[in-house]
């Protein structure tokens, strides 16, 4: 189930405030992603891995969907408007793709295999592209 979360302000003072993202849970990923207006982004799923996606700014448009174990879709697909300070948890076998309403940056974190050279080892890309 993909999980929806406005992250609150934990501690504001005159210098400027401090939000917590994740309070005893290391992840063993961390990017920063950028979108251009009308970039589609994503279009896969993980078959091990938990991603997690914070929109900094911008806004957004995510479809996503549960899948079985070959990437087909189960059931419908999800559309939600994403705009900043919400985090959103993709469970594994959960199809998720981005499309930018306007120019967007975002911080994507992963529990399990994600960044440099295992960037692909559990990214599962999509037949049936849920954004086009």
């Amino acid at each position: 189930m993909t999980i929806f979360q406005k992250k609150k302000i934990n501690f504001s003072d005159r210098r400027g405030y401090i939000r917590d993202l994740f309070q005893n849970s290391p992840k063993d990923h961390c990017s920063i992603v950028t979108f251009n207006k009308g970039a589609v982004r994503g279009n896969h799923y993980h078959k091990k891995s938990t991603q997690y996606s914070y929109l900094l700014s911008g806004k957004l448009t995510l479809r996503y969907s549960k899948v079985d174990k070959n990437g087909n879709i189960k059931g419908k697909i999800n559309k939600k408007i994403i705009g900043p300070n919400i985090l959103i948890t993709h469970k594994p076998y959960e199809a998720h793709a981005f499309i930018a309403n306007k120019k967007s940056l975002m911080i994507a974190f992963a529990d399990g295999l994600r960044g440099g050279k295992d960037y692909e080892k559990d990214t599962y890309r999509l037949k049936y592209k849920i954004i086009k």
